[in-house]
């Protein structure tokens, strides 16, 4: 998707509609059963058909050149080995998949905002999983002291007690600056926990707050110190971060431990988000550690979830999330979201509800915004429906998508797919970047138009439409229409999808009355379907037989708490569940 482009791996903080990213991997995967990692923590130059159309070049400021050559043959293969090398997916905790609302921004909130925001949504029926505050649950320009606003926090513990109580999860945000006017520069400066310049004098500038510093995460002590702000906010009931920041990363400085000023440039945010990501696992265990991260690099996915940035709110801009976030899958980030409704501006109601379809879709969901709430009785009673169906749909999902986090945890394969990885000896894959896998079965194809067109392909194999049971016949392009309640969503051949029985919140027995949808194949054929239990990580596995005359058997589980839906067959269709 590069070709004829000069990418350079600089992380920089440019918004996502620039050339800039906040995410640099110097790592690429082809189409001909290899991928290249350049091992370089600097600043990689590459040129893609750029000099030469026949040669992807690569180059960096050093003496020295080292690189890994990856083979596949598969580009699923490739991406296993991959990880094996940088890192795999922390497992996520199964709530994370709901859907979270945040403060946005730049909007003035307290907790009787808040608390009005939660009970608009119990009022109407939907469901949300996370709540997350955004910059002002600190007082203004003191970013970051780590204390609750008293103004408008003034009973932090009792908060966040009554938000749990709800069912809720909780997130802040934090970032690795600390602004003069914090409390805490002072304390920093003093013990040598800022990063310094050549003179000794702690580093400073004006672009983010006045006179800000940066943690040296490069100090153990100075780790330690952030990790303990940390801690006391955990103690107090906040259940996650979000880890903005970490691009502007000077390299006129010394850093403690004597690294490289223009490797730590990239590696600071790998530094800055494992630094966050082990106080959660210490803390709340491997199972339940999730941040919201912003800036990453190679190793990064290890340290899941990351969101795309800050995005424009318009159907363009949709449409680049997506692009943004396939690339960023085809380095082994296996958890992606982005800004539902888009960070900057104010949607219309047809861009916000157009998103809603797209980020319920997601590995993860999020409304946020600038300067603008995202409650979506704001924009009109129909985007109220469409929150309510799509994250219903999603929670129901919960056993399948789960089961794809697992496999992006073991094997390094994201749960957003690009059309390649599931099916690479199609030429006509090779250039989509308007469609996904949503794991291995699932297709879609957000609608990014005003109208309501969307132009997609459909690989070869039967597809069955999710919403309207019809099948086609794939191995070419179509044209449909939405309105906003559906989009393209087709289930590949042969799939069965476990369904469960719950739409209310995303953790829970995935095995508890669960449903086998075994959907239409032209011929005879087997599958092996594997759900993991959220809470404990037991496997379950079923082998469903399918015979040319429709019987479907399965074999596995506990039958008493299953039952398997045969779509597509004819009535009278025989299911046979041999436990």
């Amino acid at each position: 998707m590069k070709n004829g482009q000069t990418v350079d791996i600089w992380n920089a903080d440019g918004g996502t509609s620039s050339e800039q990213a906040y995410k640099n991997v110097p790592f690429y995967l082809t189409n001909r059963g290899y991928g290249v990692l350049v091992n370089d923590p600097g600043k990689v130059a590459f040129e893609v058909g750029s000099e030469a159309v026949e040669r992807v070049q690569f180059s960096v400021r050093g003496e020295s050149l080292e690189y890994f050559l990856i083979y596949g043959p598969t580009q699923k293969d490739v991406l296993e080995r991959y990880t094996q090398l940088a890192g795999r997916p922390a497992l996520v905790p199964a709530w994370s998949y709901g859907l979270w609302l945040t403060t946005s921004f730049t909007t003035e909130y307290d907790e009787a905002t808040v608390t009005s925001f939660i009970d608009g949504f119990t009022a109407r029926d939907l469901p949300l999983a996370a709540f997350h505050f955004d910059c002002f649950w600190m007082r203004e320009f003191n970013w970051t002291d780590f204390e609750w606003d008293s103004r408008g926090f003034p009973d932090p513990e009792g908060m966040l007690a009554r938000l749990h109580d709800r069912g809720l999860h909780t997130c802040v945000w934090i970032n690795p600056y600390i602004a003069q006017r914090s409390p805490l520069f002072a304390e920093a400066a003093s013990q040598g926990f800022l990063v310094v310049r050549p003179n000794g004098d702690v580093w400073q500038w004006d672009m983010w707050q006045a006179g800000m510093g940066i943690v040296d995460f490069t100090n153990p002590r100075a780790t330690a110190w952030y990790q303990e702000k940390l801690r006391n906010l955990l103690r107090q009931g906040v259940d996650s971060f979000k880890t903005d920041f970490g691009e502007r990363i000077p390299i006129d400085v010394v850093w403690h431990d004597g690294s490289e000023p223009e490797a730590m440039h990239n590696l600071y945010a790998q530094a800055y988000n494992r630094a966050v990501h082990e106080v959660l696992v210490e803390e709340r265990g491997e199972r339940d550690a999730v941040v919201f991260a912003r800036s990453a690099t190679v190793g990064g996915q290890t340290m899941p979830v990351h969101w795309g940035g800050d995005n424009s709110s318009s159907h363009i801009s949709m449409a680049e999330s997506l692009r943004g976030g396939l690339s960023l899958a085809y380095g082994g980030f296996g958890f992606w979201a982005h800004d539902i409704g888009g960070f900057e501006g104010l949607p219309d109601a047809g861009v916000f509800k157009r998103w809603l379809a797209f980020g319920l879709l997601s590995s993860h969901s999020r409304l946020h915004g600038s300067s603008s709430y995202r409650v979506p009785w704001l924009f009109d009673e129909e985007a109220v429906d469409i929150t309510r169906a799509f994250t219903t749909l999603k929670l129901s999902l919960m056993p399948y998508l789960f089961q794809a986090g697992v496999e992006a945890h073991e094997h390094g394969i994201p749960v957003m797919r690009p059309m390649t990885l599931e099916f690479d000896r199609d030429r006509a894959v090779e250039h989509l970047d308007a469609q996904y896998m949503l794991g291995p079965d699932l297709l879609v194809a957000p609608v990014f138009t005003a109208d309501g067109t969307v132009e997609f392909y459909l690989p070869n194999g039967l597809w069955t439409d999710w919403f309207t049971g019809e099948t086609v016949v794939g191995g070419r392009w179509r044209t449909e229409t939405h309105g906003f309640r559906t989009l393209p969503l087709y289930v590949r051949e042969g799939a069965v999808v476990p369904v469960g029985s719950r739409t209310d919140r995303a953790d829970y027995d995935y095995l508890d009355d669960l449903t086998l949808r075994v959907f239409p194949s032209t011929g005879a054929d087997s599958r092996r379907l594997t759900v993991t239990d959220q809470a404990t990580g037991a496997a379950t596995t079923f082998d469903i037989d399918r015979a040319a005359d429709g019987t479907v058997t399965v074999t596995g589980g506990d039958p008493a708490r299953y039952r398997v839906e045969v779509v597509g067959f004819p009535a009278g269709s025989a299911v046979r569940a041999a436990g």
